[in-house]
This record gives structure tokens, C-alpha cells and sequence, in this order.
């Protein structure tokens, strides 16, 4: 007679059969690709022996090109819930050593199961990306279970934080999960994503590339932006996406936590020199932002992509904001498309889940050109200011020299909704800067006169003394104070504990439309 002890037994064996994956053959070539097993990636991840695996034994159930006579073990994904600095998360780990990790209808199945879970409790949610796209073999059912995945990315966004980590290959429509999360993750040499890959390509336009230079971490980080984070190896990235959840909410419904920080001292003698006083020396906003927030707390997203701007997270006295500055070092702090891009969805995604906007303001204009103009500058501007109107979460802006035309409405300008603006005193607030604002108002009285380079001069520093000065603006109110570089962290400091419960709302609607 069988008594439970051998059912148990059975039960182990199972598991055993289960966590083995593929089998030994195919987790030494993952380990000789140099990448780990899905399971080494959640151990990596979650806090040591929280983690608890959902739908272990779902296998597939298709018949076809002979699939009914090979097991795939977990359907290639292990899903479940763990913690991660003692929170909980919710996640999925792609197993490459079954089917490659390719998309099955069950495989979709076990995480489309985990992302309602998320949702339900109200808990991030991570994927851990390492296939080889949709299973052929399984037809539309794989492309279903693509769309039921999507689908949960797009409502759930905005409610929960979604986070991806590529670890491999993520080809066809698989990339278009990650692009719908809220932060994407690479591991450079062993991880790529693009649509088509390099021989299809090469098939259809006859252009010759490797996968790397298609769709590596370099080139999501540095020219497409589809990639907000890399790091060489998968220990350092999820070690990364760890600390990145440190910085965030559980869900829309909270504030991040605030940490303890005793630091007695906010004033800051060093932002009295970072900034140069002349308005086209360049300079390291990084600089100022260190002196601001905490110590060792800012985390830049989107390093390498539009330099430009820099944005990131960064603690305040233990609370979380979310930070946008311009970069005088890269096309003179400019905004073009791609910086307009990345600071709007940044910007959106804090509004979302309830942290701080900061803005450090040095803007000359929009960068003009042709290829900008062709390419929908006004569209992508726009963007970026909808993103700052419709924010309602406590919005702060310190010019720290130049703000200019359109530029100076976009970045988070009183009229479009800043709950504070500052200006430190050598910042200049016109339409435009001295130059061109006096070869045009003076155009004709330059022209006539005897000496038209001295006339021009003398307008230019005309027009300087009267209207390049942040006082003009603030007798209008649409600068609340001007302050000492100086005390900048002690007056955000005080700001963001006058906002602390702030309340703001739009007017109902299913939605805007925000110019895409």
C-alpha cells in the first residue's frame, strides 16, 4: 500500500525535474555563453530564501512538429513572488535552456497569472528577459499569449512600477513588453533586442550587422534610448534593480519610503563657484546636483542617451525626488527630440507614482536645424511640456542661469503649473538672450547709425541691464524668490516639506492626448 511519504517523495522528484531545466547539458552552455540560469537570476535578485515559485508544473500542450514528444519543464519560465529589501515583488525569470526560452501559450499563461497577482496586491513587477522570441511551433496561440502579456503592461502601467532586465536575446515582438515597462535594464556583450534581427535584415535591405551592433546594451543606452540602464555583467545589473527599487513606491496608492537622514549642516559655500557667471562657459551640472541632495544618492537614468539633459533619482533629506536638469556641457543644454522624449516620459513616470519633481533650469532655447525641425521638434517639445502640466505631484524649479523663449515655459515655468520657482541672482529670464533680442528690436537703429558694431554693443548691454536679471520676472510673480546659490538644498528642503500634502487635480477625463 502507498503511504504519503512516497507521494511526498514523488512530489521532490518532480520539483527536482522541474528546477533542473533543461538538464545539466544546457545550463553549462548557458554558463559557457557567461550568462546564469533563471534561477541563479532570481536568487541574485530577491532577499536570501524569499522566494516562492507559482505554476512550477505547467507544461505545454501542443501536439504539432512533434512537440508532444519533449517535456519543457516549467514551459521555460519560472514566475513567482519574493522580497526584495524586505518588500515584496513579483517577477518571471525566462529559462533559456527550455525552447530557447521561446514564448508558448502556457509559458504566457504563467506570466500574465503573476502579473495580475502584482497588480491585485499592489506590488512591482519584474521580468527577467532571456528568449528566443514567439514558439513557431505553437503558431498564433505564442502571438496570443504576446498580446495578453502587453495588454497587462499597458493597463497595469502607472499603477505598479514595471521593471525589465534583458538578459539575452529579446527578438520580434517580445521587445515590446520591455518598451511598455517603465525601466529597462541591459547586460552588455550577452544581451540585444531589436525587431528584425541582422539576417533578415541583411535578407530584405542587403544590409550587413552583428547583433550587438543591431540592438546591443550600447546602442539602447546610447542612441535608440530604448534602454534605460546597463552594466557588464547580470550580477552588477541586478544589483542595479535592486537599488532602483529602493527609490520607488509599492504602487500608485503610496509615497516612497523615507529614509533617516541626519546631515545637520544644508548650506553649501561650493554652488557659490560651480556655475560660471558668464553665460556660455560650460559646466558639470552633475556638480550641482551632488551639493543639493544627499550624499551618494543620485541615481542618473538614461546616462549615455541625450546628454543633454540629465535626469534621475536622488534623496533630498531621506525623501525621494525625481530630478531633471539641463547639461550646459552637451549642444550647451539645448532641448532637442531626444532630450524632450526622455524627460517627458521621466517626468510622467514620476507624476505616477508620487514623487518630487525637481527641475535645475540653464536652457537657451530649443536647438534649432533643419533635422530638427524635419524630425518633429515641435511635437517632442510638446510633449515635455504636456508632461510638466498635467504632473500633480509637488513640482520645484531652481533657474540656475539662463532661461529662455519657449525653453524656460516647457521646463516646468509657474504658468504651466510650478508650485515653486526659484532664480539664483546672476540667472537671466528673457525671451531670448541679449544678442538676439537686441539685433532685432534695434535692427533699424543699428543699421542707420555711424558705427553700427558699437551701437549694437551698447543695445545688447541695453537690453541686458534691463531684462537679462531675474527680477523682472519675479516682480511679475512668475519667480517666487531669488536666493543665494547657497542655501539651494536648505530651500528645497523647506519646499518639499511645505508640499508634503500637496493636493492638486485635472479635470475629469478618460484620458489626454498627449502629442506622440
Amino acid at each position: 500500500m502507498i503511504d504519503i511519504y512516497e507521494k511526498i517523495t514523488e512530489l521532490y522528484d518532480k520539483r527536482r525535474e522541474v528546477e533542473m531545466g533543461g538538464g545539466d547539458d544546457k545550463i553549462i552552455k548557458q554558463h559557457e555563453k557567461g550568462k546564469l540560469t533563471a534561477r541563479e537570476r532570481i536568487d541574485l535578485l530577491v532577499d536570501e530564501g524569499t522566494f516562492v515559485e507559482l505554476n512550477p508544473f505547467i507544461s505545454h500542450r501542443c501536439t504539432d512538429f512533434g512537440l508532444d514528444q519533449i517535456e519543457g519543464p516549467g514551459d521555460g519560465v519560472v514566475t513567482g513572488y519574493g522580497k526584495v529589501n524586505g518588500r515584496d515583488i513579483f517577477l518571471f525569470s525566462q529559462d533559456f535552456t527550455v525552447f530557447g526560452g521561446a514564448l508558448g501559450e502556457m509559458h504566457a499563461k504563467k506570466i500574465a497569472n503573476v502579473m495580475d497577482l502584482a497588480a491585485k496586491n499592489g506590488a512591482p513587477f519584474v521580468g527577467l528577459n532571456d528568449s528566443g522570441g514567439a514558439r513557431i511551433q505553437e503558431g498564433v496561440g505564442s502571438l496570443d499569449g504576446y498580446g495578453q502579456i502587453f495588454y497587462r503592461n499597458s493597463i497595469y502601467s502607472g499603477v505598479i512600477p514595471q521593471i525589465s532586465v534583458i538578459m539575452g536575446p529579446c527578438a520580434g515582438g517580445a521587445v515590446y513588453s520591455p518598451a511598455i515597462t517603465d525601466f529597462v535594464f541591459m547586460v552588455e556583450k550577452t544581451s540585444q533586442m531589436f525587431i528584425t534581427g541582422p539576417k533578415v535584415i541583411e535578407t530584405v535591405t542587403g544590409e550587413k550587422i552583428s547583433s550587438e551592433d543591431l540592438g546591443g546594451a550600447r546602442v539602447h543606452n546610447t542612441i535608440s534610448g530604448n534602454a534605460h540602464f546597463k552594466a557588464a555583467s547580470e550580477e552588477e545589473v541586478l544589483e542595479e534593480v535592486r537599488k532602483l527599487l529602493s527609490y520607488l513606491p509599492q504602487n500608485y496608492n503610496e509615497k516612497p519610503n523615507r529614509i533617516e537622514y541626519n546631515e545637520k549642516d544644508d548650506y553649501r559655500p561650493e554652488l557659490a563657484e560651480i556655475v560660471p557667471i558668464e553665460a556660455t562657459r560650460p559646466y558639470d551640472v552633475r556638480k550641482v546636483i551632488e551639493q543639493v541632495v544627499d550624499q551618494d544618492s543620485f541615481m542618473e537614468v538614461q546616462k549615455d542617451f541625450a546628454r543633454n539633459i540629465v535626469i534621475g533619482l536622488a534623496r533630498i533629506k531621506g525623501e525621494v525626488v525625481g530630478l531633471i536638469c539641463n547639461q550646459p556641457k552637451f549642444l550647451a543644454g539645448g532641448l532637442d527630440i531626444d532630450s524632450s522624449d526622455k524627460s517627458a516620459r521621466f517626468i510622467r513616470f514620476c507624476d505616477s507614482f508620487n514623487i518630487p519633481l525637481i527641475t535645475f533650469e540653464d536652457v537657451t532655447g530649443f536647438f534649432p536645424g533643419i533635422k530638427q525641425e524635419h524630425g518633429g521638434i515641435i511635437r517632442h517639445g510638446a510633449k515635455m511640456l504636456y508632461a510638466y502640466s498635467e504632473a500633480t505631484v509637488p513640482k520645484l524649479t531652481v533657474i540656475l542661469r539662463k532661461a529662455f523663449g519657449g525653453a524656460y515655459v516647457a521646463l516646468n515655468s509657474k504658468s504651466i503649473g510650478a508650485d515653486l520657482v526659484y532664480a539664483w541672482p546672476n540667472s537671466e529670464v528673457a525671451v531670448m538672450g541679449p544678442e538676439g533680442a537686441a539685433n532685432i528690436i534695434f535692427a533699424r537703429e543699428i543699421a542707420n547709425s555711424d558705427n553700427p558694431e558699437e551701437t549694437r554693443q551698447r543695445k545688447i548691454a541695453e537690453y541686458r541691464d534691463k531684462f537679462a536679471n531675474p527680477y523682472v520676472a519675479a516682480s511679475k510673480g512668475m519667480i517666487d524668490d531669488v536666493i543665494d546659490p547657497r542655501e539651494t538644498r536648505i530651500k528645497i528642503i523647506q519646499a518639499l516639506e511645505m508640499l508634503r500634502n500637496k493636493k492638486d487635480s485635472r479635470p475629469s477625463k478618460k484620458h489626454g492626448n498627449i502629442p506622440l
